[in-house]
């Protein structure tokens, strides 16, 4: 073997080192980045099976608030969230209707109240004139 020889093999190693050092700190970089999404997925699921309504505003203010802590409190995270900000989840299920205003009724209650006062009527007397007052209802309420 000459000098040459010698220097280019010094010369391959260095870069084989190099390339080495590159790809262990991709691997890393990959790894942190694979365990943000997991712990990104775990929380979609989480606030999404808590009922989150706005699912995209819950995820970051909870992956906010566990930043840099173990997916352990993933959990913790999300019975936290839903007690402090309680209006990124849904309540009881609500019908969408207008609002009432000073003068106008609230026609949603009041033919749901008329509804269940015919079914409750309609059991109780067992009348085919009942159930049918009821059945009508029912069709013009749903």
């Amino acid at each position: 073997m000459s000098d040459s020889d010698v220097h280019n093999d010094e010369g391959n190693a260095g870069a084989l080192a190099a390339q080495l050092a590159q790809a262990n700190e991709r691997i890393a970089q990959m790894s942190e980045e694979l365990d943000g999404l997991q712990v990104e997925q775990k929380l979609t699921h989480k606030l999404a099976a808590a009922g989150a309504i706005d699912l995209e505003a819950a995820v970051l203010v909870a992956r906010a608030r566990i930043d840099g802590k173990t997916e352990a409190d993933v959990d913790k995270c999300v019975t936290q969230l839903r007690k402090e900000k309680a209006y990124l989840f849904g309540g009881p299920a609500q019908i969408a209707t207008p609002r009432k205003t000073a003068t106008a009724k609230d026609r949603v209650a009041h033919n749901q109240a008329a509804l269940e006062q015919a079914a409750k009527k309609a059991a109780r007397t067992g009348s085919r004139i009942d159930l049918q007052r009821y059945l009508n209802l029912r069709r013009s309420v749903m």
